[in-house]
């Protein structure tokens, strides 16, 4: 009996080393590899444009094309994103001084600044900023908190957290603080450890839109996605001995160790957080702002790596699967305000490439 269990322990680890190098083989961890997909994929995105380039989506692709060219330090990258200020936008956020919609492209331009140091980089967003930091969010002369939605949370503090850093003035990251804690009190469901999407999906009515199938509230992966991004981006900027950096730090831990719960077999998460049985395709770019945060989190101390090493590596290798031989990545849901919008492989968005471009930004730097 005794060499009996010897035997099976013995044919557990083989199988264990086996899949264990079978993992370790794969070419997707490469980082040459992963530096190569990841031009492809700005690449294909640099030809095929799609909005107006300061638009929010472009906010996001932006953020990853960045994070992609300081991971491969590809000239092309770095001439698009100079292009895009210099000719496009002239360094322009969009039209909204009060929306987080229309800051989100700020935070490529802060961190162009940063290497080229040229005023005019940086002066509209400032400019910008003040406005807001001057006047109330104007709604029907009814005076509403500033990020009243959960996709802001990526637009709009890491842009605050950048300026300050930049300038040195504590009074952005302040007044973020305060924003965020605005809509982290409004749309922060403690019990579940997720963002409601808006107001809409917090009280509870009788209208059976705000509901799921299976009876569970809706938990966007995507606008959950946004806040475990800009968590990640904030956190990056947040001096170590910063007053209110314990508050992310434990809301980052908090809200990732409920999300690993919920992906699903194929490595991806679906739109609908809590009710994945209606929405059998993975959705690539609530799971890429994940992978993007979970490797961030690893990387930087905050995730045990035990735990979350698995989770990255399994989405990461569904991520490349969803990239076409073109560059082109599928499995997008297009623009919207919830999960319920379909989408296939020939689904894209400039954000799903953002959010890949991102997750592959930290995924090389795994150990």
């Amino acid at each position: 009996m005794k060499k009996t269990i010897l035997s099976l322990m013995g044919l557990f680890l083989l199988l264990m080393t086996q899949s264990c190098s079978e993992k370790n083989n794969n070419p997707a961890f490469n980082p040459e590899v992963i530096k190569t997909t990841m031009n492809k994929v700005a690449e294909w995105q640099i030809r095929h444009p799609k909005h107006k380039q300061n638009d929010w989506t472009n906010g996001a692709f932006y953020a990853g094309m960045f994070a992609a060219w300081q991971t491969t330090q590809s000239q092309t990258i770095y001439d698009a994103m100079m292009a895009m200020g210099n000719d496009s936008t002239q360094w322009q956020p969009k039209e909204r001084w009060y929306h987080a919609d229309d800051i989100v492209i700020c935070q490529t331009y802060l961190d162009l600044y940063r290497i080229e140091k040229q005023q005019k980089m940086i002066q509209p967003t400032i400019d910008t900023l003040d406005i807001f930091l001057s006047k109330p969010y104007p709604f029907r002369g009814i005076e509403v908190i500033k990020w009243w939605w959960c996709d802001a949370l990526f637009m709009g503090p890491p842009v605050f957290a950048k300026m300050s850093r930049i300038t040195g003035d504590q009074k952005y990251a302040e007044a973020s603080d305060l924003y965020f804690k605005e809509s982290y009190d409004l749309l922060y469901n403690k019990e579940e450890k997720l963002f409601a999407r808006d107001l809409n999906y917090v009280i509870k009515g009788d209208s059976l839109d705000r509901w799921e199938a299976n009876g569970e509230r809706i938990f966007w992966s995507r606008g959950n996605g946004w806040v475990m991004g800009g968590l990640a981006r904030i956190l990056q900027e947040l001096p170590a001995d910063y007053p209110q950096r314990p508050f992310y730090e434990q809301l980052f831990k908090e809200m990732a160790g409920r999300i690993i719960t919920l992906q699903q077999e194929d490595g991806l998460w679906r739109a609908s957080l809590l009710d994945p049985a209606s929405y059998p395709g993975g959705e690539v770019s609530g799971s890429g702002f994940f992978c993007y945060a979970f490797a961030w989190g690893v990387n930087n101390g905050l995730l045990d790596r035990a735990t979350f090493k698995p989770a990255i590596e399994k989405c990461w290798i569904a991520l490349n699967n969803c990239v076409n031989e073109e560059g082109r990545i599928g499995w997008v849901q297009p623009i919207g305000a919830d999960p319920r919008k379909n989408f296939n492989e020939d689904s894209w968005e400039v954000y799903g490439t953002g959010a890949f471009l991102l997750a592959g930004s930290e995924v090389i730097k795994l150990k």
